[in-house]
């Protein structure tokens, strides 16, 4: 029987991950599409080994990475499904996508699937990380993602329902710390992009999922960010942010290692999202121009602004 759902992942380097993460979707009888973006480590042999489809495309953002994948993987299947390398589907979850979806009524444009987080192989269960409802799957030709330099979100085209799996996806990420603080370094100049590029109307500015009325938890979160979070002074709001997911939130009950993960994803990453900002107006006092404030981001980030 041909199977009913494709997944696009992106990929560059991702030999620790896309074995664990190829495997579990192909256990569900998941077509698979890599677009990768120069991987050097056997990436690609490894994805083409396990049968899946592999495209080269050069990197800008994330953003512009899905919706290519979107736009020219040869998706003949009648869903869509999102998944990152450092992901994999937990066995219930297999096993609703293996029975076909089969009990998804015709109406039903998107399928949500909540997400459980792992840093340093422990589950982080409290600090409102979990649950977190992420749009994974949707009917082929129905979906987009947002264009974003960060926190993207697949939009709904159209008239349509959603619905809940009952299963979990995994993101458990096998990489040291100092790859951790690599990879948010490189976080914090894109959110510094959006930030900056709202403020000072540089980009088109995608906020297609407030108008989105299937995604509630991401309209609200995008909400409570750009109106209540933005307007606190900078290196203020990451202290309340951590004073709030970690006794607020719960977040102490997760231990030594839940402790590690809500101070450098709550408290550090949120202050260095702020200290590039800081020194990006500060570089940007003397631009009179679009071009000039531009100029300043591309400098600081070294990215194709």
């Amino acid at each position: 029987m041909r199977d009913k759902v494709s997944a696009i992942i992106l990929t560059k380097n991702e030999k620790l991950h896309i074995e664990r993460c190829i495997s579990s979707l192909m256990l569900a009888g998941v077509s698979v599409f890599v677009v990768d973006s120069g991987s050097t480590d056997g990436t690609i042999e490894i994805a083409e080994h396990l049968g899946a489809t592999v495209f080269n495309n050069p990197w800008k953002n994330y953003a512009d990475q899905f919706q290519w994948g979107l736009d020219n993987c040869p998706i003949n299947t009648e869903w869509v499904m999102r998944m990152d390398a450092d992901e994999y589907l937990e066995p219930d979850l297999i096993e609703e996508i293996k029975a076909g979806l089969d009990s998804v009524e015709n109406d039903i444009m998107g399928l949500y699937i909540r997400r459980k987080y792992f840093f340093l192989g422990q589950w982080i269960r409290r600090g409102a990380v979990y649950p977190l409802n992420l749009l994974r799957i949707w009917r082929a030709g129905k979906g987009r993602i947002e264009s974003r330099w960060m926190d993207e979100h697949i939009i709904l085209e159209g008239a349509g329902k959603t619905q809940f799996l009952q299963g979990h996806i995994v993101d458990d990420n096998l990489n040291n710390t100092r790859w951790y603080i690599d990879k948010h370094n490189k976080y914090a100049d894109r959110e510094m992009l959006d930030i900056l590029g709202r403020k000072y109307n540089l980009f088109k500015h995608d906020n297609s999922i407030s108008e989105d009325s299937t995604n509630k938890q991401a309209r609200i979160k995008r909400l409570v960010k750009e109106v209540v979070y933005n307007k606190i002074p900078l290196f203020v709001r990451p202290t309340l942010y951590f004073l709030y997911r970690y006794f607020l939130r719960l977040g102490i009950l997760d231990g030594t290692k839940g402790f590690a993960f809500h101070f450098m994803q709550g408290y550090w990453y949120r202050s260095l999202v702020d200290l590039r900002v800081y020194e990006a107006e500060i570089k940007m006092k003397s631009c009179s121009t679009k071009g000039e404030r531009l100029q300043v981001l591309k400098d600081l980030t070294g990215l194709d602004v």
